[in-house]
Parts: C-alpha cells; sequence; structure tokens
C-alpha cells in the first residue's frame, strides 16, 4: 500500500515565486468521504484518479492512477457538483526536498500553501524563510475541502 507522509505550510509572501516556473492543474472531487477521498486532476495533456484514505497525523494511504485526459474532463464537468481546484504549482528544491507550492486561483485566490514529502513523520527537513505556519493538522487546508469552502469564504 502506497502512504503519503507530507507536512503543509502557509508562505510568507509570493515573492519567492516570481522567477520560478510553475504547472496549472485542474482538479475536482468524485468523493468527499474522508475516509476516501476521491479527486481528479489534469495537467497539461496527462490526468489521474487518485484515491485518499483517512489523515492520521501527516500521513495517510494514497493510489493514484493515469486516465484519459479526455474522460478526466468529462468528469470533472459532470461529475463535481463542487467547486474545481485551481492552483499554480510550483517544485522548489530545498535542501534534501522538493517542496511544491501551490499558489490558488478563482475562489481561493489569495491562498499560497508549501507542502513537503517526507520518509517519515519525524523526519527532518530543510526549512526555507519564506515558510510560515504550519497547517498540516487543519482540514480547511485540504483541497477537498477548499473545493467545497474556498478560502475567499472563510
Amino acid at each position: 500500500m502506497a502512504v503519503e507522509i507530507e507536512r503543509k505550510f502557509r508562505t510568507k509572501g509570493v515573492d519567492f515565486l516570481a522567477n520560478q516556473e510553475g504547472e496549472r492543474l485542474t482538479q475536482g472531487y468524485l468523493s468527499h468521504d474522508p475516509r476516501a477521498t476521491v479527486r481528479l486532476r489534469v495537467q497539461g495533456d496527462r490526468a489521474w484518479l487518485t484515491i485518499k484514505g483517512k489523515t492520521h497525523g501527516a500521513s495517510r494511504s494514497e493510489f493514484e492512477y493515469p486516465i484519459p485526459t479526455a474522460d478526466a474532463h468529462a468528469m470533472l464537468e459532470e461529475m463535481c457538483p463542487q467547486g474545481v481546484i485551481d492552483k499554480t504549482r510550483y517544485r522548489i528544491p530545498v535542501g534534501e526536498h522538493v517542496w511544491e507550492v501551490d499558489e490558488f486561483h478563482g475562489d481561493n485566490q489569495g491562498l499560497v500553501v508549501a507542502e513537503v514529502e517526507l520518509d517519515s513523520e519525524d523526519q527532518p527537513f530543510e526549512r526555507p524563510p519564506w515558510l510560515g505556519e504550519e497547517v498540516t493538522d487543519d482540514p480547511r487546508y485540504y483541497n477537498s475541502a477548499l473545493s467545497r469552502t474556498p478560502y475567499g469564504q472563510w
């Protein structure tokens, strides 16, 4: 079984993204059940179906499968009644890790979140100067939650 271990943080501003190259992502949710969140994601000409289990601390099971992009677009339009997430993802190397920084658009405009994937929950990692408060344990920052209650409505 695949397990995802990640820590999530707000960032201090966005100036550090100025010279970074990012990729636009669109994603929606077929299920918001905390026992099995089912996500569709489109990135350019690629698409995935991802099933994530219940979060325990900073860990949860994760299974991801490539799907045809046309199918993903059809499912996003027909089967994701709540908000679709629109964001730009930046991958920024810091020390031994690569941070994924998501700058949200649309209803989540103004939110920037950085995540780092770890091998264990207690694995040390270098904290870049642009890292803000940790929000790993705040469910409002889950993308599935942001699709239902966008940052702009908090």
